[in-house]
């Protein structure tokens, strides 16, 4: 029997009687219907275990095409969850039914919260193992290892939907903003300018902010000079400096409260370089740590924000909130 497949020709014995090749034949049909190309392939050259092609595409996927934090979701959602399941089985053996009693399972599965059962993944957590499971196999069919994915479709059914956030984004009132900003010169007063960055410039990410370079700001000539602005153009996530989400550089404007307080803390900061005997800040970060270094993101709400907001006796807020531009002036 021979079988010719999208240029690949293979040649099977299978004995003496055409009745037999007969039934063979629809087996291998079958298989090509459900992607199994197992039987194609030359000895030495079998289709990959799931674990082995997961942690090669991984590397390339990670150096060639995302971001380190995509690359790092990626890689923490297939160690934990699917690797542990499909690992040792080669991308061909994974089937649609398998895939579904997989979500089945981990829909079932709950944790106890207060004495109560509750279920251990949300939707959103569902949708992101799939999503991870389903990259892999989608890069698997471009590589013609295997025919189709058994998972390209499941995202559309409703038990994989996303969830709606619990929470809300909730902007500060100007009142609001304003008491916050007054805790912050009481509480970490070194932190002013970046907490007024944060709110008066509106629409900032906290990576953003931690990769502004003094070079990034324009100031224009003088405070009624309406040429000023900040230009976004990096972003500091797990570690690594990399483009703003959007991939885009963007300039945001900045008010005149705003560019007076910055251009205080530059004048300083230059200073101090210029003592030191270096006649240039264009490349310093302009919101370093007091070692000099990068700041650490996970740091900055509990050790500065949420100390702050509690001196003004304000609601609870995250650092996301601040981004919302009905506080900027």
């Amino acid at each position: 029997m021979f079988v010719n497949y999208r240029g690949r020709r293979k040649a099977k014995c299978v004995g003496t009687s055409r009745q037999l090749a007969e039934q063979v034949r629809r087996q291998f049909e079958a298989k090509l219907a459900l992607g199994d190309l197992g039987f194609l392939e030359a000895p030495g050259q079998e289709i990959p275990r799931f674990e082995d092609y997961a942690a090669r595409w991984l590397k390339r996927y990670a150096e060639l095409e995302c971001k380190p934090s995509t690359a790092r979701s990626y890689e923490q959602l297939l160690r934990v969850h699917v690797t542990p399941r499909f690992g040792k089985q080669k991308l061909a053996e994974i089937k649609r039914d398998d895939v579904k009693e997989f979500l089945a399972e981990l829909r079932r599965a709950t944790r106890v919260v207060n004495g109560t059962p509750v279920p251990k993944f949300s939707r959103n957590t569902l949708r992101l193992i799939l999503t991870a499971l389903r990259t892999v196999r989608y890069a698997a069919v471009e590589d013609h290892l295997i025919e189709s994915n058994p998972a390209a479709k499941m995202l559309k059914k409703k038990f994989v939907k996303s969830d709606k956030p619990t929470h809300q984004a909730s902007a500060m009132m100007r009142e609001e903003a304003e008491g916050f900003l007054a805790a912050v010169n009481e509480v970490c007063p070194e932190w002013y300018p970046f907490f007024l960055t944060a709110l008066r410039a509106g629409l900032f990410r906290k990576g953003e902010l931690i990769a502004l370079k003094w070079d990034d700001l324009q100031f224009g000539a003088d405070e009624r000079d309406p040429n000023r602005y900040i230009l976004v153009q990096q972003n500091y996530v797990y570690g690594k400096f990399t483009s703003p989400k959007n991939k885009k550089p963007r300039r945001v404007d900045m008010s005149r409260h705003l560019r007076s307080v910055l251009v205080e803390l530059r004048d300083e900061r230059l200073l101090a370089a210029m003592m030191a005997g270096k006649m240039s800040i264009a490349d310093d970060l302009v919101f370093p740590s007091q070692a000099g270094t990068v700041l650490k993101p996970d740091n900055i709400a509990p050790r500065y924000m949420e100390p702050a907001l509690e001196k003004a006796g304000l609601r609870p807020f995250r650092f996301h909130d601040l981004r919302q531009p009905s506080v900027v002036c």
